[in-house]
């Protein structure tokens, strides 16, 4: 469900996550269409989005297998698009973001890790990154640089 909001560009809510996060992508997406972005920059907002997304289900919610609500507001300003990522799932461990560093791959390819790269791309991809346990939710805020 999308709400358009008149200080910030829009406020897509999914109210069943684990379910969900392909048709939020496909709405924040669709939103974004009247800036005319670039395939490449509306590339970097999806998988930045995705791994964000994707890793709020698997460890916010996926150790309570119950389903949460995540909110994504976005805003447009003269120095990108700011997103603003709520949810009501478990906190961060030690309550901030895991380390940005890539899984090393100078290995055998069956020793290649399956995961381990999402914080890595969202933080080689996106800028302004901050993390916040308010209350009983997460807050994600984050900035692409596109549409310059």
């Amino acid at each position: 469900m999308t709400e358009k909001s008149e200080s910030g560009f829009f406020d897509v809510r999914i109210s069943d996550a684990t379910l969900a996060v392909r048709d939020a992508l496909r709405e924040v997406l669709a939103n974004l269409q009247p800036l005319a972005l670039s395939d490449d920059e509306v590339g970097t907002i999806e998988l930045v989005l995705a791994e964000a997304l994707n890793n709020i289900v698997e460890h916010a919610f996926g150790a309570d297998d119950k389903p949460g609500e995540i909110r994504i507001r976005c805003s447009r300003r003269k120095d990108g698009l700011h997103f603003a990522i709520i949810d009501d799932g478990l906190a961060m461990p030690d309550n901030k973001t895991p380390q940005a560093s890539a899984p090393d791959v100078n290995v055998k390819m069956t020793a290649l890790p399956e995961g381990g790269f999402g914080w890595f791309l969202i933080h080689t991809l996106a800028t302004d990154i901050r993390y916040a346990r308010v209350g009983q939710t997460n807050h994600l805020n984050l900035r692409v640089t596109c549409g310059g």
